[in-house]
């Protein structure tokens, strides 16, 4: 990989991401920037975990939680865009 596609790369999150620390795609450091989710046109503030390729998110369903605590989550399927708020309004964005 080289210097030109680390740096474009930079710029836009990750395909697959998670808020979840015990999950194996959460990064904290990507997170610290803020990350804005539009799914079927419409921005998303409460998406927990998301896939671009895949094409869905996970948003928490309403106030169950599981036995241990964590909140229930369901899948969404449909067209997926993430960017980094900190770029400003014109951040390139992500998608499939």
């Amino acid at each position: 990989m080289t210097e030109e596609t680390k740096a474009a790369g930079a710029d836009t999150p990750p395909d697959h991401l998670s808020i979840n620390p015990m999950s194996p795609h959460f990064d904290g450091d990507l997170l610290s920037r803020g990350v804005g989710i539009r799914f079927k046109g419409e921005i998303r503030t409460t998406v927990e975990e998301y896939c671009i390729s895949e094409g869905w998110i996970k948003v928490q369903a309403g106030k169950a939680r599981d036995r241990k605590g964590n909140p229930l989550l369901i899948k969404l399927s449909g067209p997926v865009e993430a960017w980094f708020e900190d770029l400003g309004d014109d951040a390139p964005v992500a998608k499939a």
